[in-house]
């Protein structure tokens, strides 16, 4: 099976490159950082080159467009003219959608959970109401919306927090985390977001999995097993990891103010664990991540 992969260079992209490059032949597409995409078939493109794409995408002949690339850190985006966001987050979404039932493709598109408000309590499902507050989660939202009404063989993932170690010229807070715990140094952490953090590894081998179980017209919540803060995360990260809790800084989000606070989008993921029993805790993820960094 071919499988195409936008944001092939970015912090979940490249590891969808060494999971699935595994079962699929896959294509990987970049434009600034090649991160590994170039240990991979890949090529540098630019997703709103509309002709480029529809060139690629007309010669490769995938079955499965998996499509990661956006604009995607809230603070950074609400700096952002909004046309350029909706340039990459929407439009770019719409075209791929249509080439997509165009060749006879499905796909994978990687939304979030900050589509849902974060007000209306805990382990929210699909259903939840939707009230996004940032640019971003916004215009993920609309890119939705947009794809199911271009096709029906779509998987819609609102993804969760993400965390893991960032490869090559990608950064998040993990391993900002991580890096300071081995190094003895302190680190601020909010005790006041509730989300369901789902790892890299974790949640390349679900989409691995989702594509062999040929999942269509679904959107699904794709997040962990746990509902922790980040300082949560961090102390179950310490614990497995033999790190000093001591380190850990327990915060507030209005300690921040240029955070977009949303206080509790953890997911309910009966949805997905109907179709997969591959999600791990947070423990059996760290372990796999530490060992996964030493290897």
């Amino acid at each position: 099976m071919k499988v195409l992969i936008t944001g092939g260079s970015g912090l979940l992209g490249q590891y969808l490159n060494i999971f699935l490059s595994k079962k699929f032949e896959i294509l990987s597409l970049y434009l600034n950082n090649s991160g590994n995409c170039i240990e991979y078939n890949s090529k540098k493109v630019d997703i709103c080159n509309y002709r480029k794409i529809f060139d690629v995408i007309s010669s490769f002949k995938p079955q499965i467009i998996v499509h990661t690339a956006a604009y995607s850190k809230p603070e950074i985006v609400e700096k952002l003219s909004f046309y350029d966001v909706y340039k990459i987050n929407v439009e770019a979404t719409k075209y791929l959608a249509e080439l997509s039932e165009l060749n006879n493709a499905k796909i994978i598109f990687t939304s979030t959970d900050l589509v849902y408000d974060g007000v209306q309590g805990s382990m929210i499902p699909e259903s939840g109401k939707i009230n996004p507050i940032s640019v971003y989660a916004k215009t993920k939202f609309l890119a939705e919306q947009i794809i199911r009404k271009t096709t029906d063989n779509y998987i819609i993932l609102r993804t969760s927090l993400l965390y893991g170690l960032a490869l090559n010229n990608t950064s998040n807070y993990f391993t900002y985390i991580f890096n300071n715990l081995q190094s003895g140094k302190p680190v601020r952490l909010f005790y006041d977001q509730y989300r369901t953090p789902l790892s890299l590894i974790n949640a390349s081998i679900l989409i691995e999995d989702l594509i062999l179980k040929d999942v269509k017209s679904e959107t699904i919540n794709f997040g962990g097993l746990q509902r922790v803060s980040r300082l949560e995360l961090a102390q179950i990260l310490c614990n497995v990891g033999g790190f000093d809790k001591s380190l850990l800084e327990k915060i507030s989000m209005d300690d921040v103010p240029e955070v977009i606070k949303v206080p509790d989008v953890s997911l309910d993921t009966k949805k997905l664990q109907a179709y997969t029993s591959l999600q791990k805790t947070i423990e059996e993820s760290i372990e796999e991540i530490i060992k996964y960094g030493k290897n």
